[in-house]
């Protein structure tokens, strides 16, 4: 234990990384750039290749900050995982999806276990950060990696951090965003915490790999939760004539016991729609149903077709339907600003309006292509500037062979995710008045316009 301390403390340890996504990428990086020798592992070679070159693939991952790294040499990629053999120190950063019954899909993180099982060595840490249900890393890894030989909390140690990643944020990284750790054994927080706390500001400690597990899911559940009441408060209110974004400005003046949530075409993103789920089946096998979670799983998967049956309204009024109407979504990233695509309501959308015999086109200047759910799709190129040219700093992404589209072209344009790029002013003048503008995001505050329709 002594050894493997020393080695960390004077960051001399050598740290593995498997999974360079959204998660493991950011983390291999900001061990790199704090004088940590830092290998990551994937079993995608496409991945490898690209960073082999220098080229950055996250987004919230500095370009020159990560070619520094790998060009210093203190940051490599391999499929190798005979590697692990080398490492004194691992985090887990594999994909936690969810299968198509909302059953947990264990598989990455069974994969990377057997992976690491097999390399073991005496005085090696492993941190498991894909998110999952609690008691995973006690019941799934730990009878794993025990053996007479590898003695948890003495020679072998075994702890839990939740990843805790905003893509987009230009605040909050990973340096800065509080460390939740809980370790199997005293000894294997301390060893987790005096890891992270090379790298990390603030590091929270408490009391087993199962809290740990259970903050991160807390964490999503409020939001989800959330999410799905003020989505449930939107349809209310469409019900009842009032303007839901309206009502919930003059109701966050209140400065205590009221936190603004804002309603949406959808829930997107790895963690907010999947998450809960895991909570509400590991619940299950105790034989208890989570109300709430499964109530806001439902509402938050059925706004796309609340929006989509707004925007038929909305065309009935121009004495139009669905069939044969040009209709292009404007922004498809699951938030604003970011290039990200997981669980995007947009593709719900895509579907549900292709469903209903509609020509649909998207522009998203993050997203040049969309290659996902049986889609094959490019971002259009729009004849018109909507950018808020001071804003905009972003490279735009242009698809190959692109479509040239004409905004006054269209029957409706559907603002899905609200990118700051974009600017509402130049947006109106440049679809006139006889395109419907249905606003999802509240991007369009002028309430006077006819052709436009809101959430």
């Amino acid at each position: 234990m002594n050894q493997l301390l020393s080695a960390i403390t004077s960051r001399q340890a050598r740290i593995g990384v498997i999974g360079l996504g959204y998660v493991g990428l950011p983390l291999a990086v900001e061990f790199a750039a704090r004088g940590f020798h830092v290998t990551g592992f994937d079993v995608d070679r496409q991945k490898i290749g690209q960073l082999r070159q220098h080229q950055n693939y996250i987004q919230d991952v500095d370009d020159e900050v990560l070619a520094r790294q790998v060009a210093d040499g203190r940051l490599e990629a391999t499929t190798d995982f005979a590697r692990i053999r080398d490492m004194d120190c691992i985090s887990i950063c594999v994909p936690t999806p969810l299968r198509k019954t909302k059953d947990p899909d264990l598989s990455f993180i069974i994969a990377a276990v057997q992976q690491v099982r097999e390399y073991l060595h005496p005085d090696m840490l492993i941190v498991l950060e894909s998110t999952t249900y609690p008691g995973t890393t006690d019941e799934l890894i730990l009878p794993e990696i025990t053996t007479p030989e590898y003695r948890i909390g003495e020679n072998m140690f075994l702890a839990f951090s939740p990843e805790r990643v905003d893509p987009g944020n230009p605040v909050f990284k990973t340096h800065n965003t509080p460390k939740v750790i809980g370790g199997t054994t005293p000894r294997c927080s301390e060893m987790a915490h005096a890891l992270y706390s090379q790298i990390i500001d603030d590091v929270v400690l408490v009391s087993s790999t199962r809290a740990a597990e259970m903050v991160k899911l807390l964490e999503n559940t409020f939001r989800a939760v959330n999410i799905g009441l003020v989505n449930e408060m939107a349809v209310m209110c469409d019900r009842l004539g009032v303007n839901v974004w309206e009502v919930i400005d003059a109701a966050a003046t209140k400065p205590f016991g009221f936190m603004k949530f804002y309603p949406g075409p959808g829930l997107g993103g790895h963690c907010i729609p999947i998450d809960p789920h895991y909570l509400s089946w590991k619940l299950k096998t105790l034989n208890y149903n989570a109300r709430f979670i499964e109530l806001a799983g439902d509402i938050n998967s059925h706004m796309p077709d609340f929006v989509v049956q707004k925007l038929g309204q909305a065309l009935n009024h121009q004495r139009k339907c669905y069939n044969g109407s040009r209709i292009l979504l404007l922004g498809i990233a699951y938030k604003r600003d970011v290039n990200d695509l997981r669980e995007s309501p947009a593709l719900d959308l895509l579907h549900l309006l292709q469903t209903q015999q509609a020509e649909v086109y998207y522009h998203d200047p993050y997203i040049p292509v969309v290659q996902d759910h049986e889609l094959n799709l490019r971002s259009v190129v729009l004849e018109e500037n909507i950018f808020d040219d001071t804003r905009f700093t972003e490279k735009v992404l242009l698809p190959p062979d692109p479509v040239l589209l004409s905004l006054r072209q269209l029957d409706a344009v559907v603002i899905v995710t609200d990118h700051g790029c974009y600017e509402s002013a130049k947006l109106i003048d440049s679809i006139g008045e006889n395109v419907i503008l249905f606003d999802a995001r509240n991007m369009i505050r002028d309430t006077n316009l006819t052709n436009v329709y809101r959430l």
